[in-house]
């Protein structure tokens, strides 16, 4: 396994896409532009509002991100759905991270609530995942609470992200 560091930056977050940070068969992060972070700017196996850890990353908005073109045209918002998958991806890092073998895979989520949207006026987007429990069995799963926050405004929740991890030929 790679150092466990408390942060990544960008160069790191492409390392686990391209499969080098965890080792082969182990969590990867998707690669630009489904990578919906720059940097993991903190990660603990003991932090979060459960205590049982937390991962918080930023993604800094431009106008030309390639979602905005197209969601919606004339009236550009960052997908939702994009927020949501960037909480999943932090979860699975978390998992690699914790040096649990296995392919990430987002399984389900609880409640999901937006009150704002992301706009190409936004700046930058900060994401907080927070550990409720992981389970290292036979089965690994993370199951985790997440946010969103634009330009310092919290504008997305999520409860019981859950992300599984699958060794190949499982």
């Amino acid at each position: 396994m790679a150092e466990r560091k408390s942060s990544y930056g960008y160069e790191d977050l492409l390392a686990c896409a391209n499969g080098d940070l965890f080792g082969p068969g182990n969590a990867q992060l998707p690669a630009p532009p489904m990578l919906m972070f720059d940097r993991i700017t903190e990660i603990s196996e003991d932090g979060g509002t459960f205590g049982k850890g937390c991962v918080r990353a930023d993604f800094q908005i431009k106008p030309d991100h390639w979602f905005f073109p197209c969601h919606f045209p004339g009236n550009p918002v960052m997908p939702g759905c994009l927020g949501l998958d960037a909480l999943w991806q932090m979860t699975g890092f978390f998992l690699g991270w914790l040096d649990l073998p296995g392919k990430g895979m987002a399984l389900s989520t609880g409640e999901v609530k937006f009150k704002g949207m992301v706009t190409p006026n936004t700046k930058l987007v900060e994401y907080g995942v927070d550990f409720k429990r992981v389970m290292r069995g036979r089965l690994v799963l993370g199951i985790a609470d997440g946010w969103l926050k634009a330009d310092g405004e919290q504008i997305y929740t999520a409860t019981d992200l859950r992300v599984g991890l699958a060794q190949q030929g499982s």
